[in-house]
């Protein structure tokens, strides 16, 4: 068996560290692997989620800095080790629960699930005339590894399906759109709108009253990227003039959702708590295991799959 000589170090906060270092030491034997604290010693590469500013100005040295989750935006308002490379997770198991979670949402709406949930809890037995998927076009927003495998599985229960990307993406069964130039079109095109976006200074609040208004008439949110991508007044209002007909919300502004926070009442909003993705320990630890190992062997960290951007933010 190979053995990896490298020091990494662990700074993941709201979990509990020593399952992680387990399995890392494992997958790399030989590696030097340790949870930071205050005043640890230096290593080449970091495994993270939201670490402190101060395990940044602690840790200079660091190389690859690897982050237990897709979305890097948290970590990219920090001040980075100068030279360090980022490296998200670009699936470890995330995009089929992504893909589950938007499929389901889309199909209790169109089949006004929700409808005779409420009815059976009063004791009706109700009939709902059936609806056309053809009415019903369902619009990605995000093209990445995520939103690409929700694209697919859409497309699989044969709704129409229209994919927005920053530049152009070939999918099979999805029209595509891209660029700033053809959002408006895009939403247009859409009655169901998926925002699967990185979260960058040009994405925060693109869901909003003008954006939102383009959508078809019954149109219905699902945001399952960043609560910061969403203007949460605009949204209930376009809910309460009737344009749309209701939203599932997996992100918020502030997490956990504050108890008073109108989202938890209003009539059209189904509320989860940050569940349509979750960070799966056995896959991540394998992804990030084997990125270090090619580092080990000479691969740039920048020709890593889901090394990041620091301009663009992804």
């Amino acid at each position: 068996m190979t053995e990896f000589l490298m020091r990494i170090t662990f700074c993941c906060t709201h979990t509990k560290a020593e399952p992680w270092l387990a399995a890392f030491r494992a997958a790399l034997p030989g590696a030097d692997i340790s949870e930071w604290a205050p005043g640890a010693p230096q290593a080449e590469h970091a495994v993270v989620w939201s670490p402190p500013q101060q395990f940044m100005d602690e840790q200079p040295a660091l190389k690859g800095i690897f982050n237990t989750g897709a979305g890097v935006d948290a970590l990219l308002k920090l001040r980075l080790p100068a030279g360090a490379t980022v490296v998200r997770l670009d699936d470890a198991g995330m995009s089929v629960q992504m893909a589950e979670f938007v499929c389901h949402a889309i199909i209790r709406h169109f089949r006004e699930l929700d409808g005779y949930e409420a009815d059976v809890a009063q004791g009706k037995w109700s009939f709902r005339k059936p609806r056309s998927r053809g009415d019903f076009p369902v619009g990605i927003m995000g093209l990445g590894v995520l939103g690409e495998r929700v694209a697919r599985a859409v497309a699989q229960f044969e709704f129409p399906v229209n994919g927005w990307s920053r530049s152009p993406k070939a999918i099979d069964g999805v029209r595509g759109f891209a660029g700033m130039d053809q959002l408006n079109d895009f939403l247009v095109a859409s009655r169901f709108l998926v925002c699967l976006l990185p979260l960058t200074p040009g994405t925060q609040d693109i869901l909003n009253r003008a954006t939102l208004s383009r959508l078809q008439p019954g149109g219905y949110v699902i945001n399952v990227a960043r609560g910061a991508h969403l203007v949460d007044d605009d949204l209930i209002a376009l809910l309460d003039s009737g344009h749309l007909a209701g939203a599932t919300l997996d992100v918020f502004r502030t997490e956990p959702l504050p108890p008073d926070h109108a989202f938890w009442r209003h009539p059209k909003i189904t509320v989860t708590p940050h569940t349509s993705a979750r960070t799966l320990r056995e896959e991540t630890v394998a992804q990030i295991a084997a990125k270090m190992a090619a580092v080990a062997r000479g691969e740039p960290l920048a020709r890593l799959p889901g090394a990041v951007d620091l301009q663009k933010g992804y």
